[in-house]
């Protein structure tokens, strides 16, 4: 469930962008409140709160006063350009180390990626 490699908020919030990226929360969708998550994960509400404030930093939910968070339009493109930066920035370069260090061949790869074809 939770793991000690990032704080908590952090992980709420990254469950949270992986849900929009999805397509499991749209914009416009609701996202749960506060109370309901913080009882469902058994969380702190100020847990919980701070990971939704940072999503509403990143522009990716918007407060309406008395009716909850929303996904903003826009959230889901506005993610999928920072996270493939992101990807493209932190991740691939160790993948790419280990492919090379593995001696694996990147067509072979791909080729595998696609499945056993009929």
């Amino acid at each position: 469930m939770w793991h000690d490699n990032a704080p908590i908020y952090r992980q709420l919030k990254e469950r949270v962008i992986g849900m929009m990226l999805d397509g499991l929360l749209r914009p416009g969708d609701a996202l749960p409140s506060v109370r309901q998550v913080a009882a469902d994960w058994q969380l702190n509400p100020i847990t919980v709160s701070r990971a939704y404030q940072e999503l509403v930093d990143e522009t990716l939910v918007e407060k309406r006063r008395g009716l909850g968070m929303y996904v903003t339009e826009g959230a889901v493109e506005k993610l999928l350009g920072t996270e493939r930066e992101r990807f493209l920035r932190e991740e691939w370069p160790a993948m790419v180390a280990r492919i090379r260090r593995l001696g694996l061949d990147v067509d072979v790869l791909l080729r595998s990626a696609q499945g056993p074809r009929p």
